[in-house]
């Protein structure tokens, strides 16, 4: 046995953190900061959304709630995809770093300047705005943690990542389950929600002395390699002049190919949680009606146990799709997306035995269903576009869902209930059945560079 094959040996049996130090988990912890505000926001959305509009519709647009519901979200996903496909572009330009500082602040005050809307005109504006600033944060703290941290260990810290998302949703649960426990402003708890939201501001203090750039996007520009990825090499242009990421993503045949394909999936992820998992808390609510229950008690609690599912799910994501495979996980993910959509909607009994359901529907819609993205599309594109791609796949999916929302809400409108939209959206996730079969295996391959 040669002193190669002694030292990858003693490599494949040490653990998986083998080589994370502390500069390693700063950069995490900066990025996690930015993405728990992100799940916050999102949620906070959809727990406020309703007596928000209760309390700044005017009687004539009261007439038709669901309709507003799914227009407000509707208008944020649409600001959100613009938003995340520019900073994207962005963070591929100006750095990772610098980028994450820009989103986190923006949303952060348009956040908190929503809690001081007047009406659905304004809060529509402010909603579109903070779209805008949330949907670039994503795509730079994960390309940020996936450029520094070792290859191993990569997809375990873009799982742990992620799971900011869920554990900024179990906050607003909390608060919005505390807000409806004491009601202090009356009807007007919700905009204390917002207010809350204005607290990411001061992460950038935090950012500007913790985060490092990443050397592996510098050394690229260095070098000036534009190739979108490693099999398009010998297509990108050998020039100073540096090509525009967005374009580069599509004009190279391998790059376009995966970037269409994966987006197809997030589209799938996209349209099942806004206009399927987001009815769930009002779905609750009925039951709990239904059985006696008092429903502004049965829907946080709800949301919380959801929530915790996709944090489980986020910090086990990494694993999984180490142990059995890229697309084994994302076969695995929609199967059980569809499987608890539909056990979800068409459950009928004790509200108990339905926590139990939120769980692995968590778990799987809000859980896996994003968690592939920050595994999966940083192993496929080099560091001079991965920013720019990964945001057009997390974030252009939302330029064509953001009106399923509003599909949704007139089908609640006409049907009389949120099942029957949910049952009907929820057939979105037979795409992510297909599509995996077209995408390249990248398990335990490094990153492009």
């Amino acid at each position: 046995m040669t002193a190669g094959d002694v030292r990858l040996r003693e490599a494949a049996s040490a653990p998986w953190y083998a080589g994370v130090t502390p500069r390693h988990w700063r950069i995490l912890w900066g990025s996690y900061l930015g993405w728990i505000f992100d799940g916050y926001e999102a949620v906070a959305l959809i727990y406020a959304l309703r007596p928000a509009l209760a309390s700044i519709l005017t009687p004539e647009q009261a007439q038709a709630p669901a309709y507003y519901v799914g227009l407000a979200i509707g208008i944020t996903l649409l600001g959100w995809g613009i938003g995340g496909l520019m900073g994207g572009i962005a963070a591929d330009y100006i750095g990772r770093k610098r980028m994450m500082m820009i989103s986190i602040l923006g949303y952060a005050v348009f956040t908190g300047l929503t809690a001081f809307a007047g009406s659905f005109a304004q809060l529509a504006i402010l909603r579109f705005i903070t779209g805008l600033a949330i949907g670039s944060e994503w795509s730079t703290g994960i390309a940020l943690v996936a450029e520094t941290w070792p290859n191993r260990a990569r997809p375990k810290g873009c799982g742990f990542l992620q799971s900011g998302f869920g554990g900024g949703a179990v906050l607003a649960a909390i608060v919005w389950a505390v807000l409806a426990a004491f009601d202090p402003l009356g009807k007007d708890s919700w905009r204390i929600m917002f207010a809350l939201g204005a607290l990411p501001a001061f992460v950038c203090l935090y950012l500007r002395r913790a985060l490092e750039e990443s050397e592996q996007w510098m050394q690229a520009l260095k070098q000036q390699r534009w190739a979108a990825t490693a099999e398009d090499a010998g297509h990108a242009p050998r020039t100073a002049q540096r090509p525009f990421t967005l374009a580069e993503i599509f004009r190279e045949p391998e790059s376009r190919r995966r970037v269409l394909l994966a987006t197809a999936m997030s589209f799938a992820t996209t349209v099942g949680w806004w206009a399927v998992s987001s009815w769930l808390p009002a779905y609750t609510e009925a039951l709990a009606k239904a059985a006696g229950e008092p429903a502004n008690v049965w829907g946080p609690r709800m949301g919380i146990i959801y929530n915790i599912g996709a944090i489980t799910a986020y910090v086990l994501s990494g694993f999984v799709a180490d142990a059995i495979g890229r697309r084994a996980f994302l076969l695995a993910t929609y199967l059980g997306c569809i499987v608890t959509s539909l056990a979800c909607y068409l459950w009928t009994g004790g509200l108990v035995p339905f926590l139990g359901l939120a769980f692995l529907n968590g778990f799987f819609t809000l859980g896996f269903a994003f968690s592939w993205m920050a595994i999966y599309l940083v192993e496929l594109f080099t560091p001079a576009v991965r920013a720019t791609a990964a945001s057009f796949v997390f974030n252009g999916a939302r330029l064509i869902a953001w009106v399923f929302p509003i599909i949704a809400g007139q089908i609640v409108t006409l049907s009389g209930g949120v099942a029957a939209a949910a049952l009907t959206m929820s057939s979105v996730y037979v795409v992510g059945l297909i599509v995996p079969w077209f995408m390249p295996e990248t398990t335990g391959k490094p990153l492009p560079e």
